[in-house]
Order: structure tokens, then sequence, then C-alpha cells
């Protein structure tokens, strides 16, 4: 069944067209990628969809009482909203209910006059079945899911006004989650999360039961989560049946097919053209003229005319031209970390770390947000010192850093003068290499601060493209970037005569280009040799050996320290167990619900209460051992 069509809809921005007469239907269950270069229209068409913006022409019909859910922007919460709060948004109406099921067991516990007891009674089961239609049993459960999945439990007793940028992003991403909304308009949402919430977040979305449109960079992601390609191109948009990975054959299937069409149609309109030309040579030759060949020369100029002429598809599109000056070799051995320990704002990172980079190696560092990645390129480039151990870089060793957070000192500054700073060659020199960036013309002379977070990553390749480098550090270095460029910038670095260190959390990058990986986890720095499919495997066989051998782990030690301890039952139980007795508890709360509904008694009414109290108040307790062992 449709659930939103879109009719011929076109829309302009500054006088510039971004596309015109776009037409296509979104069906129920739907997985869809909507793909194509920055710039394109992608988000404008999200914005259209959730009514944000409206169409210049055409129109869009959505599904009568379908909800959307789409983040535009981070919204503003009152002061002193916590990150718990802003996710609880999302069961407003279940919350209005909740309190009024409250108000009525107040009411009924006092309540002496039958009539009203009777009335009230009835309105709790209405109010209950509401409750529990709406999703209300489930809500707690539902919240500590998504946290625990997307990562963001440390962050729900934090003020949301306090929070970084990307951790109010991540809380939103949670909060249209947890809206189940008919619609799931994503819009990266990927940024900011670490490798497993990503992972998560795909097995979520496989079982999610609306339709979900995703707009993403990460190609293994979509492969994962998409089951339909939209491909928006040039205003048009072109739909393929198949997950990311089968668009793209696809997609270069019916571009060379396209353009072998296209040049079988130029042949024959050559060929028409001369047949026209001689007809009329030979008309004009006889004497008196062949109004005959004349005429047949005018049928075919019609009849070239009537033809639709092919469009040329554009098989090489323009793409940044990275390729890296050449520089003197560094020593065999590049970065060296020897037993090194570091604590950060009274958290301990890593203790008794090694880390060992020579020349020509490829080296992944991988790993949960917040465990020291940022902090290993820190100690690296000097800016950090570790608490014990030895940090020091190789002879010759010439770095060339990469920031996920490249910062331009002076908004102000032209672009070109930006990169001259770095890169000292003539105004002439500089626009031709911009150029290769995909910064033209007048483009050059824009404000540095005016600069979109993947013209400022295009800014800094160029840069480094043209230093003398044999030490690449990059940190994130496919944020901001379309597929198409991240592939180009893979290209360019398995091209590349030195030395190689990234973080990233794009699985894609890391397997194409890394052999050797550094895995940061639970304080320790594993490493494998290997990219981070044989690491992820390799270490979780680890870990499965760890928990036959080692059932006292720190962390599970330190996990069921923190543990409550539950009235007549052991203080440490297994997950198991816990959920176990979780699934009695609440068998037993179905029924005394049941039992609430159909009990007339004050008295029995009361003690009634009283029992489902304390099992609630139980069952609260048992999810914090649960969120505990999570």
């Amino acid at each position: 069944m449709t659930l939103c069509s879109i009719q011929q809809i076109s829309k302009m921005f500054g006088g510039n067209k971004i596309f015109e007469n776009l037409s296509f239907e979104i069906q129920e269950k739907d997985r869809i990628g909507l793909v194509g270069r920055n710039g394109t229209g992608k988000t404008t068409i999200f914005k259209l969809m959730a009514d944000i913006e409206t169409p210049d022409e055409g129109g869009i019909h959505i599904k009568r009482g379908a909800k959307i859910g789409y983040l535009a922007q981070i919204p503003q919460y009152p002061q002193g909203t916590k990150g718990l709060q802003v996710l609880k948004t999302a069961f407003t109406e279940v919350l209005k209910t909740a309190y009024r099921l409250r108000e009525l067991e107040v009411r009924m516990a006092s309540e002496t006059d039958d009539v009203k007891l009777s009335k009230d009674i009835e309105d709790y089961g209405r109010l209950q079945d509401e409750f529990m239609l709406s999703g209300g049993y489930e809500m707690e459960a539902d919240i500590g899911k998504v946290a625990n999945g997307l990562g963001i439990s440390d962050l729900l007793h934090t003020e949301f006004r306090k929070l970084s940028g990307g951790e109010q992003t991540k809380i939103c991403l949670g909060l249209v989650l947890l809206q189940k909304p008919d619609l799931l308009l994503l819009d990266e949402p990927t940024n900011h999360l670490d490798i497993a919430a990503v992972e998560w977040l795909e097995e979520y979305l496989k079982e999610y039961d609306g339709t979900i449109i995703c707009v993403s960079h990460d190609r293994y992601f979509l492969d994962n989560v998409i089951t339909k390609v939209f491909d928006l191109e040039d205003g048009e948009l072109t739909i393929y049946h198949s997950n990311y990975s089968g668009f793209v054959k696809e997609k270069e299937e019916r571009l060379l097919q396209e353009f072998q069409a296209y040049q079988e149609q130029q042949k024959k309109i050559k060929k028409m053209k001369e047949a026209i030309k001689r007809l009329r040579e030979w008309a004009n030759q006889a004497n008196p003229p062949n109004e005959g060949l004349h005429k047949r020369a005018r049928n075919m100029e019609r009849a070239l005319e009537r033809m639709e002429k092919l469009k040329r598809p554009v098989l090489d599109r323009k793409q940044m031209g990275l390729e890296f000056e050449k520089t003197d070799r560094s020593g065999k051995e590049v970065f060296i970390m020897k037993n090194v320990s570091k604590t950060f704002g009274g958290k301990q990172l890593f203790d008794e770390a090694n880390f060992f980079v020579q020349y020509l190696d490829r080296t992944a560092i991988v790993g949960p947000n917040g465990t020291g990645k940022s902090t290993i390129i820190k100690m690296l480039l000097d800016e950090v010192k570790p608490d014990n151990g030895e940090v020091k870089l190789g002879s010759n060793v010439k770095i060339g850093y990469l920031s996920q957070h490249f910062t331009i000192g002076n908004p102000n500054l032209k672009l070109i003068d930006v990169f001259r700073d770095e890169v000292h060659v003539s105004e002439g020199e500089a626009r031709h290499i911009l150029a290769k960036f995909l910064f033209y013309g007048p483009n050059v002379f824009r404000k540095a601060g005016q600069l979109s977070g993947g013209e400022k990553m295009r800014l800094r390749l160029a840069q480094l493209m043209h230093q003398d480098i044999n030490f690449l550090v990059l940190d994130e270095p496919t944020n901001h970037l379309d597929i198409d460029s991240r592939e180009v910038l893979e290209d360019a670095l398995e091209e590349f005569k030195g030395t190689i260190l990234a973080v990233s959390h794009d699985r894609y990058f890391l397997n194409k280009l890394f052999t050797k990986t550094y895995w940061l986890h639970n304080r320790k720095l594993h490493y494998f040799e290997g990219g981070y499919s044989w690491a992820k495997e390799k270490l979780n066989e680890l870990h499965s050996k760890e928990a036959v051998f080692e059932p006292e782990h720190p962390q599970q030690k330190a996990v069921k320290q923190r543990a409550p301890r539950l009235e007549g039952k052991q203080q440490i139980m297994s997950l198991d167990e816990v959920e176990s007795i979780l699934i009695k508890l609440e068998e037993k709360l179905a029924s005394l619900e049941t039992q609430l509904l159909l009990e007339t008694d004050l008295d029995e009414l009361q003690t009634l209460f009283h029992e489902k109290e304390k099992l609630e108040a139980e069952r609260e307790t048992l999810y914090e051992q649960l969120e505990g062992l999570l």
C-alpha cells in the first residue's frame, strides 16, 4: 500500500533549480536508501516530506493518519531538562494516561461511595487498556534498549543543554526511534556513533515495523539496512531494487547500456544528416532541380526532428584529484608507545599499553567512543603527555594530520588564502590545485567561515596533498565526505608511499585499506594482524575465552558491586536469572491488573493496590539490576 506519493514536484533555491517535475511513490515497509552527491537535494526532499518546506510546484500526499519522524535540527529544551526527559517526550500521551491512572488509584483507595467507585473502576479499565495499547508497559524497557544500543546511557542524567552537539544529536536520534513513526526519515544517522552503536542500529532497523528512508554515506550500513535505492542525480531520480552494492553494479551496467544506445543513435543521426545533404545535392544537380529528391530530404529532416534524442550519459563525473607529493622516507620505526598509562578526567583510558607503527604500515585504531583513541593521536602529536610509559617518534618522520574537527583560525579569510598559508604557491597555481578539489572559479574567494564540513575536509586534504609528509595521521577522515569523495580518498591513500595511522568508524574504509588493527576495549589495547572484520572476529573469540576462564572479569566485578540487593534474593545474579524473574513478575502484575478490574470489594481493592505497588517497586529494582548487567 502506498504510504507517500510525490507528484511532479519542483524546487529552486537562490535561483538554482534543485529538481523539476520529480515523481515517486513510497510503499509501506519500504527500506529505501536515498543516495546522491552532496548538494543534489536529498535533505530538501526530506524537508518537503516532513512539511518543513513546501514545493514550488507539484504535490506531496501522505497516507491519512501516518506519522513522520524526522530530525531537521536540534530542538531547544527548557533549562534543567535531562537527556532522559528528552527521550520520555516520545511517550507524552502514555505519561498523561499513566498520571490519570495514578490519580484514579489514589481516589479509589479512599472512595466509599459504591456508585462512584464503580465508575472509577470502569474508567480505570478503559485507561489501562489505552495505556497497554500505546506501549506504556514497555516504555522503560524501550528507553533502556535504545539508550544502551546507541551508547547514550551515560548521558541520560546530564542536562541536555550541557551536552556537545554530537551528544545532543545521539539523544535526538534515540527520541525519533522511540517515537516509532510510520515513516522514519534518517539523515546521516551513523554520524557521531561508534561502530558498536552503528551495528546495533542496523539490527534495530531491520526489525523496524514502519517504513524507512535513509540518507547515509556509510556503505556497509546501507548494504545491511536497505532493499531499495533512490538515486538522485541531476534533478532526476532513478529507482533500483537492491541494496547499495547491488545498486552500484546495476547503475554501472545501466550507464553502459545507455551510452551504447546513445552512440548508436548518434551514428544513426549522422547517417541521416549525410543522406539529407546528399539528396539535396543530387536534387540541385539535376536540370531542372529534382523536386522529388527535395521532398525526400524534407521528409527525412522532419523524421530527424521528431526523433526523441537520447541524453549523453555521464560516465565519469568531476571528482577530487588526489595525488600525494613524493617525499623522503622515514626510518623503519615510525611511532612507539611502551607501557603507556593515561587517565583523563578521573577515568583511566588504558594501562601499560603498547603500540608500534613501522614504515609503510597501514594501522587503524578502533573502539567505542570515549575509550582513548583520540588521546593516542594527541600523544603522538605531543599535545598530551602520558601518565606513565614512553611515547616517541622515529627518525625523519614528517607528520601530516587530518583532524575530524578541522578549524580555521580566522573565518573571515578567503578560502584561497587559508590554502596558501600552508602551501606556498602563487595565486594562479593555488587556483589550479583547488580546482582539483572541486573549488571552481569565484568559489576560491569565499570566506572560510562559510564552508560546510565537507568543504573544510576537502580544503584540508588539498593542503595535505601538497606538503612534505611521510606519515599520515587521520582522525575520522571520511566524515563529511560523500561516497564518491570517499572512494577517491581511498584510491589516493592506496597509492601513498608512506605510513598511515587512522581512527575511523567507517567499516568499509577500515577493511579496504588497513592491515593492522589496534582495538581499545576495557582499558586494554588489543593488537590484531588484519583489517576490521578480522579483528572483530578475533576479539569476539577472545571475549568467549574470557567468559569461560575468567568469570571474575574486572568489569563484571565492578558491575556486580553496583547492583542493588534484591529482597529475598542473592545480590549477584546472572542476566538470564534477572530476565527470568522479570518475566514471572510481569505475569503477576498482569494478573493483578485483571483482578483490579473485576474486584468491587473496597478492602480487597486496597490490598490489591498495595501488592501492586510492592511488585512495581521490585520490578524497578530488577530493571536497575538488568541495566547494570547489560
